[in-house]
């Protein structure tokens, strides 16, 4: 007499293909993004050590085009650009973010309209918000027409036709974007801030700006970091910004790397050299990401340890 036998349950098959369901779903995007990132990626890392010029050739000929990249004049003011671009757009951004959370933080009155006119301009494309402003640069019809028009007939706001300017045209313009952004992000935190930290603070009889100085600010240091690397990769990456706003000129002067990478590339027929800008300009996400992203990995785990 055979021993009984516990046999397993089968799971019905609409339970398995359940399971299998957000694989299937996530396969198409998963496949995708291993082509057309990494893959294109790595392709992009080789055709910038390659001799290719019109069309893409895979002999191995070294940093060659890296060397005449960063020889070229035009990608060194281009790269001196964005360096410029960086430091003043993160910074008037940040503080401009932060400057109306904290007028929003007062619980003044229409407060979600507030939020919201500050939040449109990140709700439109750099291209439009480009097209907007180059109309408000326009002497012919823009700010200065209009102020000419009352009068001041010597009034003049051609920021984008003047090498000396043109480039703190598009930063004020990448300002107004962007610091809605930021400021959505700080009134969060400006929320999550212990109420009850800030009250015995005020009952110790510290101004409201000491409680925002010594108090509140210090505890918001994650979120200036997170603010940061995004308006740095923005800024990185700038390209429709400025080729709406003054496409590069005048002459070169507000030329970015994205833009040099696109011409060479797909204008002039170097790809070797625009290949490797687009390296530089995936080292320099780096540079702002992998910091980042190992600082927050780190601190998750000391937040998880306490």
């Amino acid at each position: 007499m055979t021993p009984n036998r516990t046999l397993s349950p089968q799971r019905p098959w609409r339970e398995r293909l359940t399971g299998w369901a957000p694989i299937l779903l996530l396969a198409p995007s998963l496949s995708a993004s291993l082509i057309y990132v990494f893959g294109f990626t790595l392709w992009t890392c080789w055709i910038s050590v390659s001799n290719s010029t019109l069309l893409p050739q895979y002999d191995f000929v070294g940093f060659k085009a890296y060397i005449d990249l960063w020889s070229h004049q035009r990608w060194k003011i281009a790269y001196g650009n964005l360096l410029t671009y960086s430091a003043v757009y993160v910074l008037a951004s940040m503080a401009l973010g932060l400057a109306l959370a904290i007028a929003i933080d007062q619980r003044i009155r229409a407060e979600s309209g507030w939020r919201t006119i500050f939040l449109y301009p990140l709700a439109v494309s750099f291209v439009v918000t480009g097209t907007v402003w180059s109309w408000l640069y326009s002497p012919d019809a823009g700010i200065e027409f209009l102020v000419r028009r009352f009068g001041w007939t010597d009034f003049d706001f051609r920021l984008t036709t003047h090498r000396e300017t043109a480039l703190y045209a598009i930063i004020a313009t990448g300002v107004w974007h962007s610091s809605g952004f930021a400021m959505a992000l700080f009134l969060a935190g400006l929320r999550s801030v212990d109420a009850d930290i800030v009250k015995a603070a005020s009952i110790d009889g510290a101004s409201t700006a000491r409680i925002y100085r010594k108090v509140i600010l210090p505890q918001l240091a994650p979120i200036f970091v997170a603010v940061a690397v995004v308006l740095l990769q923005f800024a990185i990456k700038t390209f429709d910004l400025a080729v709406a706003l003054t496409g590069g000129g005048p002459g070169i002067s507000t030329t970015f790397p994205a833009m040099f990478v696109y011409d060479f590339m797909f204008q002039r027929g170097q790809i070797a050299i625009g290949a490797a800008g687009a390296i530089t300009i995936l080292a320099a996400l780096a540079i702002v990401i992998v910091p980042y992203a190992l600082w927050s990995a780190w601190r998750a785990r000391q937040e998880a340890g306490r």
